[in-house]
């Protein structure tokens, strides 16, 4: 029997930047956790989630003092069969509470600023939905960033320019530049920036953003991503200032300094009528009644204890990793800043050579399949030749990065001796072709 012809093809159906997308990559895409590895790559809290409990192991909640909140996660768990506040007002008062520092204010938040999300890419995502029109509006990117700009940018069919960070002055943003392109372009709508930088571990000047936002002509929304503001100096975040400026956008999440990445909760600090925009977007159940229950016991004063206790052992191993790594052979410069919870380092063609992709890819391989331990390669990155992310662990997780970085470095050299200069120049290719 004949088949007839099947008139759908999916090379037509779908759209056309779809099919080119290439998707955001992970380490854990390549090395899965099997529970014996140790996780330095996602720039997770290894030392779990910021959640306060009782003697009896329960959560608290609320600004509890005296007992556990077990009948309030009951009576929550009695209820699934029920949709979620769609509002989150709760949640969100106690995100102004716990961002209203007056540090760069005198005005408060209040619950009209914000927008929650399933994590910060919600938040990437319906900023673009808002505010470009798609194969026609631009966003503008300062690489070495975030990739999930890009990446949402080319789902949503906007095109992105790029103006880079200045790799030789620590990666710093470049103002001047950002303006002049702006003036150029009226398409362009939104600007993201990484505050600190991912990867580059450095906080944005809030000078160099003023004068962004001062642009005498743009009209057009800065977006600043404070995902790891918790690990930089207290009196970081400018999510209160938001009050003063009717187009900035401020975002931050709970995956990182409260290690509640697995709830994926999302925040955007803005004025109140983009704020409204962006509620009246989304999907009307975006967080789910686990998701708000538990961000709102880590927002409880207990729990933010208890956070920033783990933070203060996650500085004090980043302190450790500053002073130890470059005792190690092959180890160079560190890259950017110090102001979040991970560290962007050189590897070395050899020991006092010069930053090597090809020798930076084969330790950030040989740590996660002989030893177990799982970085991120960066090296493709803009500025950022030989490099590798880690994040900071917890001591014991430190203490055998170190011993398995020193002796895989001092192997990856010993097999270089031995390699041809063909198969030496065939490895360097390989590795530069390498998708960070």
């Amino acid at each position: 029997m004949t088949q007839k012809p099947f008139p759908f093809d999916l090379e037509k159906c779908a759209r056309p930047n779809i099919l080119a997308l290439q998707p955001y990559r992970c380490a854990r895409d390549d090395y899965k956790d099997n529970g014996r590895n140790i996780l330095l790559d996602a720039n997770e809290n290894a030392y779990g989630p910021g959640l306060a409990a009782d003697g009896n192991g329960y959560l608290v909640a609320k600004g509890c003092t005296d007992g556990a909140v077990q009948e309030e996660l009951v009576s929550m768990l009695k209820c699934l069969n029920r949709y979620p506040d769609p509002h989150q007002l709760d949640l969100k008062q106690l995100f102004c509470r716990f961002r209203n520092t007056h540090t760069h204010t005198v005005r408060s938040l209040s619950p009209g600023n914000l927008f929650v999300g399933v994590g910060s890419d919600e938040a990437i995502d319906a900023l673009l939905r808002c505010f470009c029109r798609p194969g026609t509006d631009k966003i503008l990117t300062c690489p070495p960033t975030y990739g999930m700009y890009t990446v949402s940018a080319q789902v949503n069919d906007i095109e992105v320019v790029k103006v880079p960070l200045d790799a030789a002055d620590g990666f710093t943003l470049r103002p001047d530049a950002i303006n002049e392109a702006l003036s150029q372009d009226e398409t362009i709508k939104l600007v993201y920036f990484c505050s600190p930088g991912n990867p580059t571990g450095n906080l944005v000047e809030k000078s160099a953003l003023r004068r962004v936002l001062e642009h005498p002509t743009w009209n057009g929304i800065v977006v600043l991503d404070e995902a790891y503001i918790d690990f930089a100096s207290d009196g970081s975040s400018l999510a209160e200032w938001v009050v003063e400026w009717p187009n900035l956008v401020v975002m931050q999440t709970l995956s990182k300094a409260f290690g509640l990445a697995g709830i994926r909760l999302g925040v955007a600090f803005t004025s109140p009528p983009i704020a409204k925009l962006l509620n009246s977007m989304k999907a009307p159940y975006n967080i789910s009644s686990p998701t708000s229950t538990l961000a709102i016991s880590a927002l409880s004063p207990k729990s933010l204890a208890v956070m920033r206790a783990h933070r203060a052992q996650i500085l004090t191993q980043r302190e450790r990793m500053l002073a130890t790594l470059p005792q190690i052979p092959g180890i160079g410069r560190f890259l950017g800043g110090q102001d979040a919870n991970f560290l962007l380092v050189e590897i070395l063609d050899k020991p006092g050579g010069k930053p090597c992709n090809r020798v930076a890819l084969a330790l950030y391989e040989g740590l996660a399949e002989k030893k177990g331990v799982v970085v991120r390669f960066r090296g493709k990155e803009l500025g950022c030749e030989g490099g590798l992310r880690i994040t900071v662990g917890t001591e014991d997780e430190v203490g055998r990065l170190l011993v398995e970085v020193r002796q895989t470095l001092g192997e990856i050299y010993s097999e270089r001796k031995g390699l041809s200069s063909s198969k030496e120049m065939a490895k360097e290719k390989e590795a530069n072709g390498t998708i960070a």
